[in-house]
């Protein structure tokens, strides 16, 4: 799926003017993607406004947990949600009032599966002082988040990349975004999350490669980095890149949520004027 994308990623000015009219998705990381110094702007959700508007369909594909995910497919605008690295996707139907959800695993392997994460994450822990739970972990359904950045440290890199191995030696996939380590018992990630989604609603996310692009900033978005032909990084994602086997295609001027805006603005004159265009 997709090509390989160059050694280094290239400006976004670069991006051909005519994929970027012709993209119907927008798949976004959320953290330090949208957000800026742990907030979403007033520019970067009047951004998501301006794509829905302009037609283009936006999905948040995140590491946050279940719960926060129900309140951005209801209340964002966007048509919805991939949650929890991929283990789970909600998208809210505003006419029928109903919000249909799909979770990669049933209750009692969920169940499970989290006494043994409790126990890696002890350990980690011991291993790497100054990590702890996240403090979005009570909304969690199938993986276990040890801040490294957020309301901690920051801790640096090789501290989140040591946790991201105990888990591992543990028996569980572990992925590293910008402020936390993701750990769970399992085989998703943020594609087959996304995958699964695309097969449920737009026939499949292989036959529309070329009207999808990606935006992301860390780690954990390497398999969509690798996946999607137009993917971007915001600028913050360069810190990030030696752990990033296929960088993104292009990267953003700017950081964060204004690199995001960065981007939306590019897809939105460029849908622009190619109406002009074929308004002529």
């Amino acid at each position: 799926m997709g090509a390989p994308h160059a050694a280094s990623p290239g400006p976004v000015a670069a991006a051909p003017a005519a994929r970027l009219a012709e993209l119907r998705w927008v798949l976004t990381d959320i953290d330090d993607t949208l957000t800026t110094d742990g907030r979403l702007t007033a520019a970067a959700y009047a951004a998501l406004e301006r794509l829905a508007m302009a037609g283009v369909q936006v999905v948040p594909v995140t590491g946050r947990p279940a719960g926060w995910c129900d309140m951005v497919a209801r209340f964002w605008p966007v048509a919805a949600v991939v949650g929890e690295n991929g283990a789970l996707w909600y998208a809210m139907d505003h006419q029928a009032r109903r919000m249909r959800r799909h979770h990669v695993q049933d209750d009692a392997t969920r169940l499970a599966s989290r006494q043994r994460l409790d126990a890696l994450a002890e350990q980690a822990m011991r291993a790497v002082p100054g990590t702890r739970i996240a403090a979005d972990q009570p909304f969690r359904l199938f993986d276990l988040a040890l801040d490294f950045a957020e309301d901690t440290g920051p801790l640096p890199l090789s501290d989140a990349a040591r946790v991201a191995e105990i888990f591992r030696a543990g028996g569980a996939e572990a992925k590293v975004s910008s402020i936390h380590v993701n750990a769970w018992i399992g085989t998703w990630d943020k594609l087959s999350g996304l995958e699964h989604l695309f097969d449920t609603f737009w026939g499949g996310l292989d036959r529309v490669l070329d009207r999808v692009a990606f935006v992301g900033d860390s780690p954990n978005d390497a398999p969509l980095f690798g996946a999607i032909p137009l993917s971007v990084g915001v600028a913050n994602v360069s810190p990030f890149l030696p752990m990033i086997a296929t960088p993104p295609a292009f990267v953003t001027a700017a950081e964060g949520g204004a690199g995001f805006v960065e981007f939306a603005d590019a897809v939105i004159a460029a849908r622009q004027a190619g109406e002009e265009g074929r308004g002529r």
